[in-house]
């Protein structure tokens, strides 16, 4: 079918917008511990992610099912309004100052982050998909180099506001364009294809292979959240950053993922994917013993270093999918939700685990050198995973419901 341009537009934008709202609480970790802020420890600000990882995996294996029965419409407006009570919530916690009260409204805001996101980005790839179907691949690119763009704003956005004097604005600005997101959806068809489902293979459980592409997507959550979530906090303590220069790296690593991501859809005519998915692990690394190394009072090298990191991670996540999809054809949309699901329990490793060991004196420096091991293990186990396998037809893969 191919959908209005209004609709196609309004999926373009839910799109930037979910990338703006999925990043809000790791841009916005040096308010959380600042001293005049919330003044959390390391290990509060790593809990705060918990509840996300909890709800991002339970959406993300039930999402085929809850699509199916409800249909993609009402779970996207659903996972649009889980966004909005989320920074609604974060809006209100800045006006608290009693811990007691503003962290339990963390917590909640979290759960509802990650329920958003584990309803929205998928259905959103259904809907990019289902609305170009003669160039699902290209839109589907589209869609997630605007994601990406989005994560690239959050800590932009962070930077403006408190420059401003009220870095609150951040969650403001997207519960505003939440609210208008679901104000013109709700009034759009927004309708896909009723898909027949396709006579699988009988099967008598999950192949075993299934654990080769679950263990290297957590392996890839770690590396992505060690970067993504502690990235400001290393630059500011390790390295003497200001706040600005801080959000600026945590801006070049979702600056370069997106890049990446785009770079290597261009050019795996040249490149087969194949090469590019063992290659890149080790890149990561290499940025790893980059950071792990940095000398106090060169914050610019820091920023460059995390946007090494950032191309490092860019097409490992969607690779793993397309190579996983490919094998296991007749259960695609499980496998895409499983490898979602394994990534959000790497990313609650990291998000969690890094806190208690920075509270007991461990230097974050310390723990990207230890990441560099996880990073070259992830690219050992690359092999694993494309093992036999031929480079997969398109970078991006289809993360819909089927």
């Amino acid at each position: 079918m191919i959908a209005s341009r209004t609709e196609a537009a309004v999926v373009y934008a839910a799109g930037m917008v979910q990338g703006i709202v999925l990043v809000t609480f790791p841009a916005a970790s040096t308010i959380f511990t600042d001293p005049t802020e919330y003044d959390l420890s390391s290990t509060q600000y790593g809990t705060l992610f918990l509840p996300q990882v909890i709800t991002a995996i339970t959406t993300a294996l039930l999402g085929a099912s809850l699509s199916r029965r409800f249909g993609a419409k009402r779970i996207y407006i659903v996972g649009l309004i889980a966004g909005l009570v989320s920074m609604a919530l974060l809006l209100v916690s800045s006006f608290l100052t009693s811990d007691q009260v503003a962290y339990p409204l963390l917590l909640l805001a979290t759960a509802f982050l990650g329920t958003g996101f584990g309803l929205t980005v998928p259905t959103l790839n259904t809907f990019a998909a289902a609305f170009h179907p003669r160039a699902a691949d290209r839109a589907i690119l589209v869609l997630n180099a605007l994601l990406g763009l989005g994560t690239v704003l959050a800590p932009l956005f962070v930077a403006l506001f408190v420059g401003l004097g009220f870095w609150w604005g951040l969650p403001l600005t997207s519960a505003t364009l939440l609210v208008a997101l679901i104000v013109v959806s709700v009034r759009l068809p927004l309708r896909v294809p009723a898909v027949r489902a396709v006579a699988a293979k009988a099967r008598t459980g999950i192949p075993a292979r299934c654990w080769v592409y679950a263990g290297f997507a957590v392996l890839y959550g770690i590396c992505e959240t060690l970067n993504g979530n502690w990235a400001q906090l290393d630059l500011r303590s390790s390295v003497g950053a200001s706040a600005t220069v801080a959000s600026l790296g945590l801006t070049a690593f979702w600056l370069m993922v997106t890049v990446g991501r785009v770079f290597f859809a261009a050019v795996q005519r040249w490149i087969p994917s194949r090469l590019t998915y063992h290659v890149l692990p080790f890149v990561l690394a290499g940025a790893f013993v980059l950071i792990a190394s940095l000398p106090e009072g060169k914050p610019g090298l820091g920023v460059l270093a995390f946007g090494l990191a950032g191309l490092g991670c860019s097409a490992l996540l969607p690779l793993t999918i397309s190579f996983g999809q490919e094998e296991f054809a007749d259960m695609s949309a499980m496998l895409a939700g499983g490898v979602i699901a394994f990534y959000q329990l790497g990313y609650g490793i990291a998000a969690f685990g890094v806190g208690p060991l920075v509270d007991s004196g461990v230097e974050l420096h310390s723990i990207y050198a230890a990441a560099a091991i996880i990073a070259v293990a992830m690219g050992a186990s690359s092999f694993a995973v494309a093992r036999r396998r031929a480079s997969p037809a398109s970078l991006h893969p289809h993360l819909g419901h089927s």
